[in-house]
């Protein structure tokens, strides 16, 4: 199969005016390599097995990509900017290689109609799907201490957790459930109900519960601001904010997900750079407004 031309609707910045302007080429580069996979995994009506099929073969180019292997043949689009940000930037193959199998793992079990048994095992499915991301930025950045790298964890986590809680509308409905065992039972809330999208007051607190971990996690990582230099850190504390903002449209309609999907836009701008100006002064601003 080969991987559709989709229109995504993006939360953050990707290589915005605030990049610095020599890492634009290598930020692209793996949005790029990151979007078409997860296109491959998630896009268009193949079955389960093209798309594990296709992610071998992608699997296969970033592979000659980073040992100079050659041009793709199916996506020179992707991996020839991909292999010139490696070979320029030594980025790390292994955090690009985590990056697919959780893609692999999403197919696998949308196919099977699994379900993730408690928040640990929800945590290490972010670990590969989410948390690369930071880790290749700040390699591009260049900080690696073990205090910023665990900080980036934190915000992409909670990234990708915020994204999980704002899209349950769009997710159950393509067989992913994000919503854990263990919390579902702790909340009282029925799978067949959740996959229903039946919006009970139980599920709006499970919503409720599962948003503020990801808030915590987002303002545990939030000082890696801090951390970063220039136009890049500038960047990172919108997308803190814009993480932040989203949480607060889902509170703001009583954490009621499962029946639509709550974005933000322009108007939501002028908070988001106000609490990001005032994130050198104090904590990140956590009430609704």
């Amino acid at each position: 199969m080969q991987a559709q031309a989709v229109g995504h609707y993006e939360n953050f910045p990707v290589a915005s005016l605030l990049c610095p302007p020599h890492l634009r080429a290598p930020v692209m580069a793996i949005y790029h390599f990151a979007r078409t996979a997860d296109d491959i995994a998630d896009e268009g009506d193949a079955s389960p097995q093209e798309r594990l099929d296709a992610l071998d073969a992608y699997r296969a180019d970033l592979a000659a990509a980073a040992h100079g292997g050659g041009s793709s043949a199916r996506w020179p689009q992707v991996f020839d900017p991909l292999a010139r940000a490696i070979a320029g930037h030594r980025l790390p193959e292994r955090l690009l290689t985590d990056l697919l199998d959780a893609f692999a793992q999403d197919i696998a079990f949308t196919r099977d109609a699994r379900r993730y048994a408690d928040r640990a095992e929800l945590a290490d499915y972010c670990r590969r799907s989410a948390n690369p991301v930071g880790r290749l930025l700040l390699h591009l950045y260049g900080t690696g201490d073990a205090a910023s790298l665990a900080m980036s964890d934190r915000i992409c986590t909670a990234l990708q957790l915020i994204n999980f809680w704002q899209d349950p509308s769009v997710d159950i409905p393509r067989g992913r459930l994000y919503f854990t065992t263990a919390d579902c039972e702790r909340f009282g809330v029925d799978e067949a109900a959740l996959r229903s999208l039946e919006p009970t007051p139980e599920a709006a607190r499970l919503v409720a519960d599962c948003c503020a971990w990801a808030r915590a996690g987002m303002l545990a990582g939030a000082p890696l601001v801090h951390r970063i230099p220039g136009r890049a850190g500038w960047e990172l504390r919108l997308v803190v904010q814009g993480g932040l903002r989203i949480l607060d449209r889902i509170a703001a309609i009583g954490h009621r997900t499962l029946e639509r999907r709550p974005t933000v836009g322009a108007r939501d701008l002028p908070v988001m750079l106000w609490r990001a100006l005032r994130m050198g002064q104090s904590r990140p601003t956590t009430a609704a407004s």
